[in-house]
């Protein structure tokens, strides 16, 4: 990478001032509007380290940029709903956390280490149009995957990780279905299978790009109790998606992207028109005082041609 592109200052408005992101029972603190990073979430004297933390990040693909001048902060305990439009940037943050996409400029630490140092301890869970679903795999073999990183490259699966994957599945209702191909599954058993070897790998940060995207209510509710339940444990939960709705709902705290951080804090931000207006832009459509968001649920930040679309849950009516 030569860097064409690098370092340029956005063009848009600074982002207006918002609160910082607590963990699940946390508070919120106001920064001072003078803060420089727009993105920047202040850090309590005597507070634990934050789970996450972006400084002067700028990223992308080959020579387009897909992030930059981004600066923020997680905290632990946090659960954080990542939204906005297609190409704004969503999963290439999340590609930055997970220590799977290098910046180009900057720097991100990720509990207590550069990213991808502790990456026994984080789960990262991908869109599921980036998943072979004709991989002869079944959903036990699935939820195994997550303890891969304890067992090392010559060990077996012992006593404790068949107990711990036993466990994922009953907490995902996915145990019946131990036995059954990943790609038999409907939209729903898929990702709850994926949630369950996130969470046989028993990780301190989860990273998941649109983990309700395209399931039922009911399975939409299931996926967010358990997240939410880690959080309360102390883990941190951040999760892309497109339906501010249940972001309002389910989350706690947001980041709002769109090539930079234009917003982080309480959920409530997501009913700030201003807020909504720089993150979406053109895809923002006002009726009266109703607000709606003109987007699709497929991210576009990878490079064009990149992108796997499957639509196979809508049309047979499968979650």
């Amino acid at each position: 990478m030569d860097g064409q592109g690098v370092g340029r200052q956005s063009s848009q408005k600074a982002a207006p001032a918002v609160a910082p992101i607590a963990a699940a029972s946390g508070a919120f603190h106001v920064p001072d509007p003078s803060d420089s990073k727009a993105g920047g979430l202040m850090e309590s004297v005597g507070a634990p380290a934050p789970a996450i933390r972006l400084e002067g990040i700028t990223a992308g693909y080959g020579q387009r940029v897909a992030l930059e001048c981004v600066d923020l902060e997680i905290p632990v305990g946090a659960l954080v709903a990542v939204v906005g439009p297609n190409g704004g940037g969503k999963s290439t943050l999340l590609k930055l956390i997970a220590g799977v996409l290098k910046p180009w400029t900057g720097s991100v630490e990720v509990l207590g280490a550069p990213a991808g140092r502790e990456a026994h301890r984080v789960a990262y869970v991908p869109q599921a149009e980036l998943v072979d679903w004709s991989f002869p795999v079944n959903v036990w073999n699935v939820a195994m995957m997550g303890r891969y990183p304890r067992l090392g490259p010559l060990r077996q699966p012992g006593r404790a990780d068949h107990e711990a994957v036993e466990a994922a599945l009953e907490r995902v209702g996915m145990l019946d279905r131990a036995r059954s191909p990943i790609g038999a599954l409907s939209g729903g058993q898929r990702r709850r299978a994926f949630l369950a070897r996130a969470m046989a790998a028993e990780v301190d940060l989860y990273l998941l790009d649109e983990p309700v995207t395209g399931v039922d209510v009911p399975t939409q509710e299931a996926i967010m109790a358990l997240l939410a339940a880690e959080a309360e444990k102390g883990k941190a939960v951040v999760a892309t998606t497109h339906d501010l709705g249940a972001a309002v709902k389910h989350f706690k705290s947001i980041v709002a992207v769109n090539r930079r951080i234009v917003a982080s804090g309480p959920a409530s931000l997501l009913t700030d028109p201003e807020i909504l207006s720089q993150t979406y832009g053109g895809h923002l459509l006002v009726l009266g005082d109703n607000l709606g968001i003109l987007d699709d649920s497929h991210h576009h930040d990878d490079p064009a041609g990149a992108e796997r679309h499957f639509h196979d849950d809508h049309q047979e009516g499968r979650s």
